[in-house]
């Protein structure tokens, strides 16, 4: 059981991106395609290695390959979704994004039937067999195992943000949650995700995934499935929080974002700075506030002195850090506005085609 290595982390500011999309059939709806997408014909050159199954048949992730410039990245996002698009439809079927697809109804859909997957199902049982969620991941390289934890534990307050900014998941199995952002509701059932507490160094933490390992907790280091994690195996800090998104512009500004709040940590880590030591039940309020309530979410401030909105925030970090795309993104409708909107005013089959995946 490889539980990695601090000597994995050796670059700063490189860039992965894995997304989780849902494959549907030619009313929108998600259908069991992965085995066929997955194993059974040969994908296109960029997607091999990078393409993957989920918990369920309708669910399928892809990974970027190691993007060593900020620059690079859209092309190779941009490209990624373009030959999962076309391996798709050359079977018959389609891609969508959202955190939840409000079709997905999980007693009706079939689960992989991959060892690992299985073992989850039967371990976790309830939880597990009703998650049909997709999510947004991005990692960030960190030169230095020390550095990328405290970073980690740096980021959790940034978390929710992303999350309010992401909301796309109001319906699941059928029905209007009045959540912004079920999906985080929902995966947030299963053991070892949501928000984690911090840790004191690698080792600490290193320590605690060797002991998840070890008492069978975990079958392997992927099932930490926290909202951001130091990737001992790649050296990378990962942050876990967005929704699945449609628009790969969105994508793109969350990648920006998470990169520039990475560099900016990574700098004051080597200034000496002690950063903050919240507790996670804090952080836990601010990520239901941003579940719940998205684009209209205001968040207690670090110091506990009351209360910050979204949009302050936003406008604060765009300012700080140089970075425009969340701005755009706050300033646009958000995804569970938008979902209900559509599903009102022209019904399922426009909210279904609304979630698809085009090629660039």
């Amino acid at each position: 059981m490889d539980s990695g290595s601090a000597t994995n982390f050796t670059e700063l500011g490189t860039l992965g991106i894995e997304e989780e999309f849902f494959v549907v059939d030619d009313d929108g709806r998600p259908t069991a395609g992965t085995d066929d997408l997955v194993y059974d014909r040969d994908p296109p050159e960029i997607l091999e290695g990078r393409l993957d199954h989920e918990l369920f048949k309708c669910v399928i992730e892809t990974q970027t390959p190691k993007i060593a410039r900020p620059s690079e990245a859209r092309e190779n996002l941009l490209a990624v979704r373009s030959a999962l698009v076309e391996h798709a439809e050359a079977g018959g079927y389609r891609i969508a994004a959202a955190g939840l697809h409000p079709a997905a109804k999980w007693r009706e859909l079939e689960h992989a039937e991959k060892p690992r997957y299985r073992a989850q199902l039967s371990r976790i049982q309830y939880p597990q067999h009703r998650n049909t969620t997709a999510g947004l991941h991005v990692h960030v390289g960190v030169d230095d195992a020390d550095k990328a934890v405290w970073i980690a534990n740096e980021l959790r307050w940034y978390l929710p943000v992303m999350l309010a900014l992401s909301a796309n998941s109001p319906y699941w199995n059928g029905f209007d949650t009045g959540l912004q952002s079920a999906r985080a509701k929902i995966f947030e059932a299963l053991p070892n995700t949501g928000m984690p507490t911090d840790f004191d160094s690698y080792d600490d933490f290193a320590a605690f995934e060797d002991t998840m390992l070890r008492t069978n907790a975990i079958n392997d280091r992927g099932e930490l499935w926290y909202d951001v994690r130091p990737h001992t195996g790649h050296g990378t800090v990962e942050v876990r929080s967005p929704d699945g998104q449609a628009d790969p512009e969105y994508v793109l500004a969350f990648v920006e974002y998470v990169r520039a709040l990475v560099m900016d940590l990574a700098e004051r880590y080597d200034d000496g700075e002690s950063g903050y030591r919240h507790r996670r039940e804090l952080l836990d309020e601010n990520k239901w506030r941003a579940m719940r309530y998205g684009h209209e979410a205001a968040f207690i401030r670090r110091d506990r002195e009351g209360e910050i909105g979204l949009g302050e925030v936003v406008d604060r970090e765009c300012d700080r850090l140089g970075v425009s795309g969340i701005r755009e993104m706050y300033d646009d409708e958000s995804g569970a506005s938008r979902q209900r909107r559509i599903l009102t005013a022209e019904g399922a089959g426009a909210l279904y085609e609304s979630l698809l995946v085009g090629q660039s």
